[in-house]
């Protein structure tokens, strides 16, 4: 039974980490998959941010148009990216999310580029927490920017450091995260069960040699 099991174990290996290797080659890309992050990082003296994704506006209620003025407020959970100059902004309600990420009040970054994305945690004047976002934006349309705060630190700004996800919905594309000093990267469900597949299939070898040895 050993004798056959291994002569099976054999056969099957090689074709089994060929079909591992071909799904994760072949696997199709996911329209709309790249949901929005703004990650904050200390980079020498300053902090600085990064946003890039998209967005799925499904289930988002649109609450008006505004103009924008690039910012930040911890505690009312308000951070805004983009190029400092005014642009057109449709601003939308709809979603959940924290009301703040630390204790921090307004702040003006330094500079910035890119287009304009920002959301308010915190009730406003206008009832419901708002989502900034480009006049006119389409749903899946990629937005990246960045803004930087010269001479300051986390402790400065009153941010406090984690992860901080605002959302609408089930999609990769309904939410918005913020990411003050994290540098780990969760993998999507899909390529964890690829990684045990190898990782089983790894296993049955190693103890196959052992078997033979």
């Amino acid at each position: 039974m050993n004798k056959l099991f291994a002569g099976c174990l054999k056969r099957l290996l090689p074709l089994g980490l060929a079909m591992a290797g071909v799904t994760v080659l072949l696997a199709p890309a996911v329209v709309q998959a790249t949901p929005y992050v703004v990650k904050f990082a200390q980079q020498g003296s300053n902090v600085v941010a990064t946003g890039s994704g998209a967005f799925d506006l499904t289930g988002l209620v649109f609450s008006g148009s505004f103009g924008s003025g690039t910012s930040m407020q911890p505690n009312a959970g308000y951070v805004s990216s983009g190029a400092l100059d005014s642009v057109p902004l449709d601003a939308y309600t709809g979603f959940a999310g924290p009301a703040s990420f630390g204790v921090g009040g307004p702040e003006v970054p330094t500079s910035g580029s890119g287009d304009y994305v920002g959301i308010v945690g915190l009730s406003t004047p206008y009832g419901s927490p708002l989502f900034f976002l480009p006049a006119g934006y389409v749903s899946g349309n990629v937005l990246s920017n960045t803004i930087s705060f010269d001479n300051a630190s986390f402790a400065s700004l009153g941010m406090t450091p984690g992860t901080y996800v605002w959302t609408w919905g089930t999609g990769a594309g309904q939410s918005f995260a913020l990411d003050i000093g994290n540098a780990v990267n969760v993998p999507e469900p899909a390529t964890l069960s690829l990684f045990g597949v190898g990782l089983l299939l790894i296993g049955a070898l190693a103890w196959r040699r052992r078997r033979m040895s």
